[in-house]
């Protein structure tokens, strides 16, 4: 009987497909998985590529670009495993990957999520991802990026894990809810994690459970209009989501001061318009009635958690410091 799911969502992603899955296909010493892929609409002949050469996928064909989060749901719903791993199309993962993904999660029966070492296609002793990060600035950042992946070898405790190569235990997503569609893409990892933390579950990383990505696939570089604006609406809504109203205010002087120093790095780049539209796009969402019903309701119970988080900011506040 399968223990694992192994859910990609594709778009447009035939040109890495085929490496992706005949990597995830030659495991060793795995535990028994399925694999699911939930395509959002793709016309670059993907779902042919699956037909002929992969008939042992299961294949979700969605009839338009749904978005990563709705498309993950998709699949994970048609999981009928106890746990399910989130994993990129453009991706080529190595030959232990899924049995140390299993162990690591098996072995923490308060985990909800274990990321992957995640390295560079184009440099594979660098890093790409090996954990996600959350400051008091509210920032979200990549543990690790770009440094040599051989500094980064031993497990450890994040904030959250990437959704680009990690396992999750089910219970406990049907627990919290799944991934929130008004996401759309990016940071939608960091919204289900924070929310499990808040429950008082953790996430962690496994650098034995390794992955090549590629990286900036979908949207088409690491820089451009449509991500700028989306990076910025969901950095406001997440907080507005996740945040009780006293933390918020305890948190304002810095959490204004880094999305001005966002806000000016985006200048740079050229892209500071579409930055300030995603801020106000983000509180436009953050105060529908959409966005209120989604509001994580502050409960007592959960005090001690919301102190933990809030001191998870700090320290990776001064993380940030000390690396700069």
């Amino acid at each position: 009987m399968a223990q694992v799911t192994v859910i990609i969502p594709n778009y447009n992603g035939i040109r890495f497909l085929k490496d992706c899955l005949e990597a995830l296909f030659s495991q060793e010493d795995s535990p028994a998985y399925q694999v699911v892929v939930v395509d959002n609409g793709s016309g670059d002949k993907s779902l042919e590529l699956l037909k002929t050469q992969f008939p042992q996928v299961q294949v979700i064909a969605l009839s338009s670009n749904t978005g990563f989060c709705h498309a993950v749901n998709v699949g994970i719903r048609a999981a009928k495993t106890p746990y399910v791993v989130l994993l990129n199309n453009d991706t080529k993962v190595y030959p232990r990957f899924v049995r140390a993904l299993y162990d690591a999660i098996e072995a923490r029966p308060r985990a909800f999520a274990v990321n992957a070492q995640m390295v560079m296609w184009d440099d594979p002793d660098l890093l790409d991802d090996a954990g996600d990060r959350y400051c008091v600035l509210g920032w979200a950042y990549a543990r690790g990026k770009g440094k040599p992946a051989a500094a980064y070898g031993h497990p450890a405790e994040i904030f959250s894990a990437c959704g680009g190569a990690s396992i999750y235990r089910q219970s406990i997503l049907e627990e919290i809810g799944l991934f929130d569609e008004a996401h759309f893409a990016y940071l939608e990892d960091l919204d289900i994690g924070w929310r499990a933390r808040i429950r008082g579950y953790r996430s962690y990383y496994e650098p034995s459970a390794r992955v090549i990505h590629y990286g900036s696939a979908s949207s088409g570089s690491r820089y451009n209009e449509w991500k700028a604006k989306m990076a910025a609406s969901n950095s406001v809504y997440v907080i507005a989501k996740n945040m009780p109203l006293l933390q918020w205010i305890w948190n304002l002087p810095f959490l204004v001061t880094g999305f001005i120093i966002k806000f000016l790095f985006f200048c740079k780049k050229g892209l500071g318009e579409q930055y300030w539209n995603g801020i106000r796009e983000g509180m436009r969402k953050a105060c529908s009635p959409a966005g209120k019903a989604r509001k994580v309701k502050f409960q007592w119970k959960n005090l001690r958690h919301y102190l933990a988080v809030q001191w998870q900011f700090y320290i990776n506040t001064l993380r940030i410091l000390k690396e700069s």
